[in-house]
């Protein structure tokens, strides 16, 4: 049983909750335009393997992501347990201003549940992450996941923490014409054409 991270991409992707959904093998896809402030944006989401033998592929994938989505299980407590191991890996193989968004799938089986939402919201504010509790299958908190995400992707955009110009940045972008002469003396905007997410799984015990 996977920790839901498959199910969570089609249920924002295609607002259908799949009820068996398979084990990822290798890395799925899937595409989305959202608007943020204003901008439409086209989010490309990687979904990866959970299992420890695809981790290197996994990793592969960390590079170039302007954004990563770590999804535990909140009534399995190996999938929390796993969590630093992972967390690591997205720290030490993205660039410093990549955004990571925790998610603890599931919530739909409180009476399940093997892991506070206290605990995992102070592990989230430990480590500088940003934290929902959701459900794949009822869409509670999967669209506020995804959107919060490409937000505080934008944000880190818009005050220059993120460089489009480096490659690892995860945005593909092209610059506006000025329309006026007022506009030469202004900075130009950058147009955001795609903006790349990973998604990965805490399960590392599954194999």
């Amino acid at each position: 049983m996977g920790v839901g991270k498959s199910c969570l991409l089609h249920q924002f992707t295609e607002k259908k909750f799949m009820a068996d959904c398979p084990h990822t093998i290798g890395v799925e896809f899937g595409t989305r335009i959202i608007e943020v402030c204003g901008q439409k944006i086209k989010l490309q989401i990687w979904d990866t393997a959970g299992q420890e033998r695809f981790r290197a592929v996994t990793r592969s994938y960390y590079r170039g992501a302007a954004g990563a989505l770590m999804v535990y299980d909140i009534t399995r407590r190996s999938t929390y347990n796993h969590l630093s191991s992972w967390l690591t890996d997205a720290r030490n193989l993205t660039n410093p201003n990549t955004v990571i968004f925790l998610i603890g799938n599931k919530c739909d089986l409180d009476a399940q549940r093997d892991v506070t939402y206290e605990e995992a919201k102070q592990f989230a504010d430990e480590n500088g992450l940003m934290f929902v509790e959701a459900s794949a299958k009822t869409g509670e908190n999967v669209e506020e996941a995804f959107l919060e995400t490409a937000k505080k992707i934008y944000q880190n955009i818009q005050d220059g923490s993120l460089d489009l110009n480096a490659a690892e940045s995860g945005v593909q972008h092209k610059p506006t014409a000025p329309r006026s002469a007022l506009m030469y003396r202004k900075r130009y905007q950058a147009f955001i054409e795609t903006v790349d997410l990973i998604i990965v799984c805490a399960a590392a015990a599954l194999v």
